[in-house]
């Protein structure tokens, strides 16, 4: 196993953090570029760190109206 592969083992692609958060990719994408889920942008896909999607996931209602934040 590669260092980079090591690496990428620590961060979530947008379906997993769909599917972790039970909202369709393009949510996902929404929440990232309002900057309310902290993400990195590597090549043209936005990778979560799994600790961060963790963090996220346990404060986050999917319904709408209730917003959910990492502070």
């Amino acid at each position: 196993m590669s260092i980079k592969e090591n690496l990428l083992d620590q961060y979530a692609g947008v379906e997993v953090v769909s599917e972790r958060l039970n909202i369709h990719p393009e949510s996902v994408r929404r929440l990232i570029r309002q900057g309310k889920l902290p993400a990195i942008k590597f090549g043209n896909k936005w990778l979560v760190e799994k600790a961060t999607l963790e963090q996220f996931a346990s404060r986050y209602d999917p319904r709408p109206g209730n917003k959910a934040t990492l502070l």
